[in-house]
């Protein structure tokens, strides 16, 4: 075993980085499923799965999903009875933001999104969906083993 032993200056630092090159699992699976509901509808179900282990959880999580050019407006629904789970449509970046505060480990979480476009859509409105990105944190949590 080897010890570090350091000194910690004022503030926030970096005290290591490091570099995993053998198998690792994500700690999320972003799932989208989409749906062209009429010219000018699309619907679009994004599942995201926790996959840490139960006795952890991911916080302060935001998911941004871009939005196609010619989106004039998005509505949202969350899971039923969902606590701590918010979304917002900036209409000027064109990015909905689905924020979830905590999201327990081996869980599910949905948002159902109808995309409503200004003018009919073509083929290639699926290709302007994306890409999905995701913000996180996993407090005590550390996928390669290192301690």
């Amino acid at each position: 075993a080897r010890i570090l032993s350091f000194i910690p200056p004022d503030g926030e630092f970096v005290l290591m980085n490091y570099r995993m090159t053998n198998e690792f699992r994500p700690p999320f699976r972003i799932y989208p499923f989409f749906e062209l509901l009429s010219p000018y509808k699309v619907e679009l179900i994004v599942k995201v799965r926790a996959e840490v282990p139960e006795n952890n959880y991911g916080g302060n999580i935001v998911i941004s999903i871009p939005m196609p050019k010619s989106t004039s407006s998005v509505v949202c629904e969350l899971g039923i009875g969902v606590v701590g789970q918010t979304y917002e449509y900036d209409a000027k970046e064109r990015k909905l933001l689905w924020k979830i505060k905590k999201f327990a480990g081996g869980a599910e979480q949905t948002i159902r999104c109808k995309i409503t476009l200004a003018g009919a859509h073509s083929t290639s409105v699926r290709k302007e969906i994306g890409p999905i990105s995701m913000q996180f944190e996993i407090p005590m949590y550390n996928p390669s083993g290192l301690q």
